[in-house]
């Protein structure tokens, strides 16, 4: 984005005080398609963190953030998240300034049956390879996929997101 461009709704927030509550209109949302979401019990939010095997990885770096794809597993207890990881990534150097990561599983098709998943809490690197063998990592994660870097480059790394927040929510009728 360029200084031209503007995040919805900055124009209403010209002192970009962030306060955009004090902009939105009473009845906005009458004119856009929604669906209600509600809470999900603490079964079908581990029933949904135990069947899936993708999900989306939040990094931050003061200011700025970085969202990837990642190969994860969920054993009732941890969610492990693989990475491959080579010296001269954005990934390697966001996770070392990450305080508090968020990870983020979803399905939105169709709307009237989306859902979402929502962790946060710190990273840490996992260093037990009788625990991650690279047979159990293969028997546990989808194969790791490389961007053009050289396979020589990579190292592959488990890293457990110790959860300190974990929140579910699916569509239900009104």
């Amino acid at each position: 984005m360029n200084d031209s461009e503007e995040i919805d709704g900055a124009a209403d927030d010209p002192e970009g005080t962030g306060d955009l509550a004090e902009t939105i209109e009473e009845g906005a949302i009458e004119d856009v398609a929604y669906a209600y979401t509600i809470g999900m019990t603490d079964e079908e939010t581990d029933r949904r963190l135990r069947e899936g095997s993708v999900g989306v990885l939040s990094l931050a770096d003061d200011g700025d953030s970085y969202a990837i794809p990642v190969a994860y597993h969920y054993d009732g207890d941890a969610v492990y998240i693989r990475l491959g990881l080579h010296a001269d990534s954005r990934k390697t150097q966001m996770l070392q300034t990450t305080d508090t990561a968020c990870f983020l599983l979803y399905d939105a098709d169709p709307i009237e049956e989306s859902w979402s998943v929502m962790a946060t809490g710190s990273m840490r690197r996992v260093d037990d390879s009788s625990n991650f063998s690279d047979e159990v990592i293969n028997s546990l994660f989808v194969p790791l996929r490389v961007f053009g870097e050289p396979i020589e480059g990579i190292e592959p790394a488990v890293f457990e997101l110790e959860v300190e927040s974990l929140t579910g929510r699916r569509a239900t009728e009104e």
